[in-house]
C-alpha cells in the first residue's frame, strides 16, 4: 500500500499535489510519504506481537536522516552495514542499544567506533572478523556482543545479485561449521556470544525459503545450547519483497511472515530481530521527473525525461521494473502509446522501460516512477556531473525538502586542484 493517489485527476502525496512540489523544488526529485513509512513499520511490529522482538530498519534501503528519525521515534532499531550508516543512525537519535552492525567487511576503525558509541550486537560473518573484533574489544577494555551469521545454503529464488543465502554467496559462515566457530568464539574474552544471525536475500516473494532457513536455525539453536552456548537472540534478517508491478500477484504480507516466525521459532524462548528495509521504504517513495522531449525513432517513440540512471540505477543494474504513471491522470478511454522511457545520460543502459504503454505525453509533462523509496536515492551518483537530486518528505498537508539539490558550484568546488597545476 502507498499514499500516492489521484485527487481530481492530479497525483497527490497524502494531501499535497505533486505538481505543487515540482514547481517549488524542480525536477527530478524523490518524494516520500510519512504515512506509508509509519504504516509499514507498524505492520512488522504488529506481526511479531506476543514475542520479545525488535524491528531493526535496514538503513541501506534509504538512509535519509528524516526517514531514520521518523522510524526511530516509533521505536525502530537500525541495521547498519558501515561506519557511515552507524554515524547516521546515531545522528538521528538512535541509541546504541538499538543498532545492529551487519556486513562482511567491518574494519577495525568501524568496530572501535561502534564499541565506544554503543552497539546492540555485531553480526559476525567470518573467523578473521571475529579475531579482529576480539582484539579491538580487548584493547578498549570492553566486551563485544555478537551473533554469528550462518549461511544455510537456501535458495531464496530472487535476483542473483541480491541473493545472500546460498553456499556460493560471500555472506556468513557455512552452517555446517557453526559448531566449530561458536566454540572458537566462546574462548575469546573480548566477545560475548548472544545469538544466531541469518539473512538469505532481498525481494523474496514467497515464504518457503524463509521456512527452510528458519527450520535450520531452530535446529542449530538447540544444538548450540546443548554444547553449552547461551543463545537468547535470533536475528532473522529481512528481504520480504514488494509488488513492483501492480498487475502481479502480491508478495506475502508481514502478518504471514510473522506467523511463520512464530510457528518455526516461537518455542525457543529467544528474542527475535528482523531487518526489513525495502518493504518499509520502497512503496513509500516515488521519483518525479519531467519529459524533456518526445522523440520519434525508426520503429518506436522515445520519452526522454530529466531523470537518469545516475538518479535511479535499479533498471540498469537489475533489469528492475518500476510502474510509471503520468502525474496528471489521463482521461478515461484515451488510447495508449508505447514508449521507450529513457534518460539523458550518454549510455544505452540509461533506459528505464521499453515499450511501456502510456497515454500520449508531451514535453513539459510530469511522470512518476512508483516504488522508488528504497535503493533509489541511496544508490545515486553524480555520473555525467549531474547533481544529486532532492529528497522531499510529505506528512499530511505539509512537505519539506530533506536533502537539497547542490548547485553546480557546490559539486565542482568539492574537487581540489593542486597548487602545482
Amino acid at each position: 500500500m502507498d499514499h500516492f493517489l489521484y485527487q481530481n485527476g492530479i497525483l497527490h502525496a497524502e494531501d499535497v499535489a505533486v505538481p505543487e512540489i515540482a514547481a517549488q523544488v524542480g525536477t527530478p526529485f524523490y518524494l516520500y510519504c510519512a504515512a506509508t513509512l509509519r504504516r509499514h513499520y507498524r505492520l512488522f511490529d504488529d506481526a511479531l506481537e506476543g514475542m520479545d522482538h525488535l524491528v531493526c530498519y535496514a538503513m541501506k534501503a534509504n538512509s535519509n536522516q528524516a526517514v531514520l528519525k521518523l522510524l526511530a521515534n516509533m521505536g525502530a532499531g537500525m541495521d547498519v552495514v558501515s561506519g557511515g550508516e552507524y554515524a547516521r543512525a546515531k545522528a538521528a537519535g538512535v541509541p546504541g542499544e538499538r543498532i545492529v552492525f551487519s556486513g562482511i567487511g567491518k574494519t577495525r576503525d568501524e568496530m572501535r567506533m561502534a564499541l565506544i558509541g554503543g552497539i546492540r550486537q555485531f553480526n559476525v560473518e567470518s573467523e578473521p572478523e571475529m579475531v579482529a573484533l576480539n582484539e579491538v574489544a580487548l584493547s578498549l577494555g570492553l566486551v563485544a556482543p555478537i551473533t554469528v551469521r550462518v549461511n544455510p545454503d537456501v535458495d531464496a529464488k530472487t535476483h542473483a545479485k541480491i541473493a545472500t543465502g546460498k553456499s556460493e554467496n560471500k555472506f556468513g559462515i557455512p552452517i555446517s561449521r557453526a559448531s566449530q566457530v561458536y566454540a572458537q568464539a566462546a574462548k575469546m574474552k573480548g566477545l560475548q556470544v548472544i545469538g544466531i544471525d541469518v539473512h538469505i536475500g532481498s525481494q523474496l516473494t514467497e515464504l518457503a525459503p524463509y521456512k527452510a532457513a528458519y527450520k535450520k536455525v531452530a535446529e542449530l539453536t538447540k544444538q548450540l545450547r546443548a554444547e553449552g552456548h547461551t543463545i537468547t537472540r535470533l536475528d532473522l534478517g529481512g528481504g520480504l519483497g514488494i509488488p513492483y508491478e501492480r498487475s502481479n500477484e502480491a508478495p506475502p504480507l508481514p502478518v504471514e511472515y510473522g506467523q511463520l516466525i512464530k510457528e518455526t521459532l516461537g518455542d525457543l524462548g529467544c528474542e527475535i530481530e528482523i531487518e526489513p528495509g525495502r518493504l518499509i521504504a520502497g512503496n513509500a517513495g516515488i521519483l518525479v521527473t519531467q519529459v524533456i522531449y518526445v522523440k520519434q525513432g525508426e520503429d518506436r517513440q522515445f520519452l526522454i525525461v530529466d531523470a537518469a540512471m545516475n538518479d535511479l540505477i535499479r533498471p540498469a543494474m537489475y533489469e528492475a521494473h518500476h510502474d510509471i504513471i503520468p502525474v496528471v491522470e489521463a482521461a478515461a478511454g484515451v488510447a495508449q502509446t508505447p514508449y521507450d522511457i529513457v534518460g539523458p545520460v550518454c549510455e544505452s543502459g540509461d533506459t528505464f522501460a521499453k515499450h511501456r504503454d502510456l497515454a500520449p505525453m508531451n514535453a513539459g509533462e510530469l511522470v512518476a516512477f512508483r516504488s522508488a523509496g528504497a535503493y533509489g536515492a541511496v544508490m545515486a551518483s553524480e555520473y555525467n556531473s549531474r547533481p544529486m537530486i532532492p529528497e522531499v518528505l510529505v506528512d499530511g498537508h505539509q512537505f519539506a525538502v530533506i536533502r537539497a539539490r547542490p548547485s553546480l558550484e557546490d559539486m565542482i568546488n568539492r574537487d581540489t586542484i593542486p597548487e602545482w597545476l
